[in-house]
């Protein structure tokens, strides 16, 4: 029977670099057994394992290293050689030269991997494809707890964005029309900031029977400026229970209801939840072109009754992109092929309870610029002052709702801020990184173009990479799971599902 004690990469003086032990073991003793190591090795002939009166020590080799398992002594010592060359291709994987430095930076990495091949001192029925797999496996509740906490900050975020570019509207329309400029409290002297700047904690609904006169910020009192300061104050105390981890959520009036529109809360996951996924990669050339545009998609399947485990997904396939698909090898191609239903090859075999299985995949990768979905077109300009730059957009698949769309634009360093000009949505001046965001909370069917102007000293070449990143609950390749069946009488079974379009890569170069 083999019982092991403790795995370790060490150098050849003894030294731990990485070990994991598998029993209870504190730290002063596999320090004193890896140290003793080398010096038992160099005594005998042997050249795969050494003995001592308490534990084996098999070895193998690894150019200035060892890999070293440290078992006991009646355990079989096939299974450690077998255990041990396991453990030694494992390593390469994750490191790229063995080397200690390199095993240092990733020895976390190993010693999850080290945890899959041996579990309370004995081996797992494993190889090194599943331990690739398992350690690579995302965690979903982990994703689910981050998008609800990043997306409840980027609600907050857009409320007062929108709400900012309302107030400077009036502000435009009052101008245009003679009237006197309303003063919001808060807000100061604004004329002459552009929409995009209009970003604040405190916003005042002006009073119309009570129009106070521009600049608001004064010292004698006013009723503005109270509201203002109470406001201020409710704020500040937001801003300290974010500090502290709570979680909090606008809830101002009508806007609720557009916020949830944008992006909604985590579905209500059932015994059979699914998730379609895709994620694109693209490049373009700033005077035009398509270089290279790939987008991968899966749909995962996660099952948590043992009820629901021997189930049939019927799939709509309205994707005219031509998309490859490729199904799990345990699916059944032919049934897919034939009906567009996915089923394991065993219809009485079930599916992984509480796991992530990805059932069917797909890729795809063109150069036609007529599959991009948004496009971005660049026109910087040198002027007298320097340069003047038009930026617009344009959403080619119409079908697509993006949200969170940042558009984020490099600009000189050491010349001050950009002037903005006409703007669509709102903008954001990194100083620090010398980047121009452009920020647009929706972009659809009804807000397909967009333009941005700004002026600042540099050259045409200064304004690229552009990046571009967005999420959209709406996926781009229209693969989706319309029913849920059991194998036996078709009956269907309750699902859930949720729907996502992200970006890894997206650069105007």
């Amino acid at each position: 029977m083999q019982v092991l004690l403790a795995a370790a990469v060490c150098t050849k003086a003894g030294k731990a670099i990485v070990s994991r032990q598998f029993v209870e073991m504190t730290r002063t003793r596999i320090e004193g057994l890896l140290a003793a190591f080398p010096k038992l090795m160099n005594t005998g002939k042997q050249h795969t394992f050494v003995e001592t009166d308490s534990v084996r020590y098999v070895y193998q080799p690894l150019e200035k290293l060892y890999m070293v398992l440290i078992t006991t002594k009646n355990s079989n010592i096939l299974e450690d050689l077998e255990t041990l060359r396991l453990f030694s291709r494992v390593i390469p994987e994750y490191c790229r030269v063995l080397e200690e430095s390199e095993i240092s930076e990733h020895c976390f990495d190993l010693i999850f991997a080290f945890d899959e091949i041996v579990a309370l001192g004995y081996r797992e029925n494993v190889n090194l494809a599943q331990i690739r797999t398992f350690t690579e496996m995302d965690s979903h509740e982990e994703k689910v707890f981050r998008a609800v906490r990043e997306t409840q900050e980027r609600e907050a975020k857009a409320e007062m964005r929108r709400k900012a570019k309302e107030l400077q509207q009036a502000r435009r329309d009052a101008e245009r029309s003679g009237k006197k400029v309303p003063a919001f409290g808060g807000f100061g002297n604004v004329s002459s900031m552009s929409s995009g700047s209009l970003i604040t904690d405190t916003i005042v609904e002006p009073e119309k029977p009570k129009i106070t006169p521009a600049p608001v910020r004064s010292s004698g009192p006013s009723k503005a400026l109270k509201l203002g300061a109470k406001g201020k104050e409710v704020d500040n105390f937001v801003d300290q229970l974010k500090s502290e981890g709570e979680t909090i959520i606008s809830s101002s009036g009508k806007r609720g209801s557009d916020v949830s529109k944008v992006l909604p809360p985590p579905v209500n996951v059932e015994s059979v939840h699914l998730r379609v996924e895709d994620k694109i990669s693209l490049s373009c050339g700033r005077d035009g072109g398509l270089q290279n545009m790939e987008v991968l998609g899966m749909v995962t399947l996660r099952v948590s009754d043992e009820k629901s485990g021997r189930i049939r997904l019927i799939i709509n396939n309205n994707d005219n992109k031509g998309l490859q698909l490729q199904t799990h090898p345990n699916v059944d191609k032919k049934l897919f092929t034939a009906e567009s239903v996915i089923g394991l090859k065993n219809p009485e075999k079930s599916f992984p309870l509480n796991n992530d299985v990805g059932v069917l995949k797909w890729r795809l990768q063109t150069t036609d610029e007529s599959l991009i979905p948004l496009t971005i077109n660049c026109w910087p300009s040198e002027s007298a002052s320097g340069c003047d730059v038009n930026i617009e957009y344009e959403l080619q698949e119409e079908n697509l709702e993006l949200n969170d769309v940042v558009i984020s634009i490099p600009v000189p360093s050491g010349v001050g801020a950009p002037v903005i000009g006409d703007l669509d949505g709102e903008y954001k001046h990194d100083s620090r990184r010398n980047i121009l965001e452009w920020c647009l909370p929706v972009i659809d069917a009804n807000n397909k173009t967009g333009s941005l102007e700004f002026s600042i000293a540099g050259q045409p070449n200064d304004f690229f990479p552009i990046n571009v990143s967005f999420v959209s609950k709406r996926n781009y390749c229209d693969i989706q799971v319309t029913k849920v069946s059991h194998v036996d009488g078709d009956s269907s079974v309750r699902f859930s599902s949720e729907t996502s379009f992200v970006v890894d890569k997206y650069v105007i170069e």
